[in-house]
């Protein structure tokens, strides 16, 4: 199953719901930064939620970013996502192993540890709109549903799940967020709280063969399910050699001049998908003036 994402209203627009089906870009992700299983899934969940809350954006130039910070020993995620389906980012440390958590799964909870999610939201305005909340489990989907709640005002549920195959490859990926609007009445949200109580786990869902529209339509089904849009979704960085040219230049040119004294090409690697651009001595010279 490709990659995409579907946006949908139910009961009368009283609640509006995302789902997505990820693996390919978590897996690209995984290839990208040779993420270990844990921090595949952790990265991969992140990833998943982005890319949902890039598609709650009302123009193609606005940007969320989300951001994890915490104790455990990956110390940070980032992603980034706007409203076509695009989404990039990374963990601050890849190589993280942990043995399985209390359930046997992957521990991504102990990997981040206590700390804060922050989200930014590039709207195109003189500053950007900025909330931040504590972690409350480090395992991402309760901390956007605490997050949503708490900065958004905006009471949601969010399922999100990274399933690896033996070979450390990502078998599913995927996850929904279920938005409550204003006018929502008890008896709709008595429905939604009996089917979410009983749903089984997003990566369950998809690796039983199903899609984001059956999933949602086992939440939302009995409440006048409609499904409003469908994208293609994808990880993609923006990065080039012109733009890695400028960071070289805004080093400084005694920064330059050291590496130019080296006597050897450099390279760099772009930190969002981890890709080499390799500069000559002669480049370096032309960069700094010479």
């Amino acid at each position: 199953m490709e990659d995409y994402l579907i946006r949908a209203t139910a009961a009368g627009a009283q609640i509006r719901a995302f789902a997505a089906t990820t693996r390919e870009l978590t897996e690209y992700a995984r290839k990208c930064h040779d993420t270990s299983p844990v921090v595949t899934a952790a990265l991969g969940r992140l990833l998943t939620g982005a890319l949902m809350m890039g598609s709650m954006l009302k123009n193609d130039t606005d940007v969320t970013t989300v951001q994890i910070r915490g104790v455990g020993p990956v110390k940070g995620l980032t992603a980034t996502a706007n409203g076509k389906g695009e989404v990039n980012g990374y963990a601050m440390e890849p190589q993280v192993m942990l043995p399985p958590n209390a359930q046997g799964k992957l521990d991504v909870g102990g990997a981040v540890g206590e700390g804060y999610l922050r989200v930014i939201k590039d709207l195109g305005l003189k500053d950007p709109y900025v909330g931040t909340v504590q972690l409350q489990t480090g395992e991402i989907a309760e901390d956007l549903t605490y997050y949503f709640a708490t900065s958004e005002q905006t009471p949601s549920s969010v399922g999100l799940g990274v399933l690896m195959n033996k070979d450390n490859t990502v078998r599913q990926a995927g996850g929904f967020i279920i938005q409550l609007m204003p006018n929502v009445t008890d008896e709709v949200l008595d429905v939604l709280e009996e089917k979410l109580q009983n749903i089984k786990s997003v990566t369950s869902i998809l690796d039983e063969g199903n899609s984001p529209e059956q999933m949602l339509e086992m939440l939302l089904g009995d409440l006048g399910l409609e499904i409003t849009d469908k994208m293609p979704c994808e990880f993609k960085c923006n990065c080039d050699k012109a733009r890695v040219e400028k960071a070289i230049v805004s080093l400084g040119q005694d920064e330059i001049r050291d590496m130019i004294n080296e006597g050897k090409q450099i390279e760099i690697k772009c930190q969002i998908c981890n890709k080499a651009y390799y500069f000559s001595i002669d480049e370096l010279k032309k960069l700094s003036g010479q």
